[in-house]
């Protein structure tokens, strides 16, 4: 989860896995009233209804096989953006771009780590 392009939760998942089943864990910290962005991976009638079931609004694109017209704010997926820039300016962390962590804990935690100077970062220029 991204808030204003700054994380707010980071799991990890197997890189051949599909990110959709750890939408469950991601999402159950939600506040009510969120607006949910996210791509056509994460497009599934279950993840729509449990963002439903906590009074957030989804805006995930239907995919190209879904023939049921699910209707999504254009102007917000837009923000999407925010998200892929996020992951540009992790990767920008030697240790995490070039994995030398075999332990996925590990890994979480750097990170977790580089999560949190993104985050000091932002603030330290915001002041």
């Amino acid at each position: 989860m991204v808030g204003n392009g700054l994380p707010v939760q980071l799991e990890l998942t197997p890189g051949q896995a599909n990110d959709a089943p750890m939408a469950e864990l991601l999402l159950d910290t939600l506040p009510p009233g969120a607006d949910v962005i996210a791509d056509k991976g994460y497009d599934a009638d279950w993840i729509r209804d449990m963002i439903e079931d906590r009074d957030c609004r989804p805006h995930i694109p239907p995919r190209s096989n879904r023939y049921d017209g699910i209707g999504y704010s254009k102007r917000l997926y837009k923000k999407r953006n925010l998200i892929e820039r996020f992951f540009g300016k992790l990767k920008q962390f030697r240790h995490i771009a070039t994995r030398y962590d075999r332990n996925p804990l590990n890994y979480l935690a750097m990170a977790k780590l580089a999560s949190a100077r993104l985050w000091l970062r932002h603030y330290e220029s915001a002041a």
